[in-house]
């Protein structure tokens, strides 16, 4: 009899056992279901990347910082459709190699296992903030500015907060909503102005080429509240002249604090195809002159419109990623730099060719977002735009690193700074234009 009580009552026992994993286990793997049937998550991170001490800015000439202005953001958004997983960052730094792009993408690759397609690290181009790893391809053509050597501690503090902060988003990752929409502000304007002989210089042409749409994408939380919100828009970061020794994000940082203090929330900025384009109050000394704080209401506030008209959002998020390389001749006798190797080659022919890559995010149907390691002129984008099939086509300028200007066979004409710093021969607005719209419209 004691025999057969033992038995029952350790059946009992491992019941209980069972009941009590069950019960441990279920809402954890009810949880991980949930979160992939329904979805889409996503979370943002705001860094600060300000410099203790003083730095060498890029943009003009070389030249020491003396002080700060304004403090300078990494902002992080990442979202997960689950299936993919896309990291965006738009950093308050002018520009970079894609040497400097390269390393730490494979630093999140050994470190967080992302994928470098799935990983978009735009800047916006402020003209006021510190230099960001070697200089890469701007040290062909301005070798003179680049006598000294970059920071290296301000580099790895730098690459450390990127990659640290996406690892931190990735650990905030909520249920989210999703939506989209478009704003205008004219708070940009062509800035290749024209002489009577033909020749462009940096200037003002209000009959110039220009781009003024903002696009916007908000990020929501399930129940409705602010997340985030991404805005693109084409202007280049110089309100601030060499003149000005202050650290700043100049008016896409002044403009990105104006709509967090809205909103509540981070705002990525992520400029277009700026290389043409000036802010309309350009190459000032000091913000007061430059009257940077009125970008507030020139395109702080046409960013908030654009955000209040967007009616609906959904957590239906499909992410799709590619790449691919546009290859186009660069300018003959052009030299370039080692540490770029990957990013050219030379034909059979003797041609020495540019490989320049380019990114694509499609979101749903309806979106297609494209980005590329140039500073672009506003028409090669519009065209792009115009001819793509999709309602929603925006392009998130220097991206990934810099490669120079790309200009369009007319520009090029009129010579100016922007064809001096450029690798590329006229061919190559058709080549990236041809090679873009292909993809969007599914042709291989």
């Amino acid at each position: 009899m004691a025999y057969f009580q033992f038995q029952i009552t350790k059946v009992m026992a491992r019941k209980r056992l069972v009941v009590l994993v069950v019960s441990v286990l279920l809402p954890i793997y009810s949880q991980a279901f949930d979160s992939k049937a329904t979805g889409f998550r996503a979370a943002v991170v705001k860094v600060d990347i300000t410099p203790e001490g003083h730095q060498m800015l890029l943009g003009y000439g070389a030249r020491k910082s003396t002080g700060v202005n304004d403090r300078i953001y990494h902002r992080i958004v990442v979202m997960d459709d689950g299936k993919t997983q896309f990291v965006l960052v738009s950093s308050d730094i002018c520009v970079m190699s894609p040497a400097e792009y390269d390393r730490v993408a494979a630093r999140l690759k050994k470190q967080l296992g992302i994928d470098p397609v799935n990983f978009w690290w735009n800047l916006t181009h402020t003209h006021s903030a510190p230099e960001l790893g070697p200089p890469g391809l701007p040290a062909l053509f301005m070798a003179n500015r680049y006598e000294h050597h970059f920071d290296s501690d301000y580099a790895e503090v730098t690459e450390k907060k990127l990659i640290d902060g996406i690892a931190e988003a990735r650990q905030k990752l909520v249920l989210a909503r999703l939506g989209v929409g478009w704003g205008l502000s004219q708070a940009n304007i062509n800035r290749r102005a024209k002489d009577i002989d033909g020749k462009a210089y940096l200037g003002m042409d209000p009959d110039g080429a220009v781009d003024r749409r903002i696009g916007v994408l908000r990020l929501d939380k399930e129940d409705g509240s602010p997340l985030a919100l991404l805005a693109n828009y084409a202007i280049h970061g110089t309100v601030l002249s060499g003149e000005n020794l202050l650290i700043s994000g100049d008016a896409p940082g002044v403009v990105a604090e104006y709509v967090e203090q809205k909103l509540g929330v981070p705002m990525l900025f992520i400029n277009g195809a700026a290389g043409n384009i000036a802010p309309i109050y350009s190459g000032y000394p000091n913000p007061k002159a430059g009257r940077m704080n009125q970008f507030r209401v020139l395109l702080g506030e046409k960013i908030l419109a654009a955000n209040k008209s967007i009616s609906a959002t959904t957590n239906d998020i499909s992410l799709k990623t590619a790449s691919l390389i546009v290859e186009t001749p660069r300018k003959p006798e052009l030299g370039w730099i080692d540490e770029l190797k990957d990013y050219t080659r030379t034909t059979k022919a003797g041609v020495n060719m540019v490989k320049l890559p380019v990114r694509f995010l499609q979101i749903n149907d309806d979106i297609a977002i494209w980005s590329a390691p140039l500073e672009l002129f506003c028409e090669i984008s519009n065209e792009i735009r115009d001819r793509s099939p999709f309602p929603y086509t925006f392009y998130f300028g220097y991206g990934n690193g810099w490669l120079g200007y790309l200009l369009t066979e007319e520009e090029i004409k009129h010579g100016g700074y922007e064809v001096t710093v450029s690798p590329f021969t006229p061919v190559a607005a058709q080549h990236l234009t041809d090679s873009v719209v292909n993809h969007l419209q599914g042709k291989k």
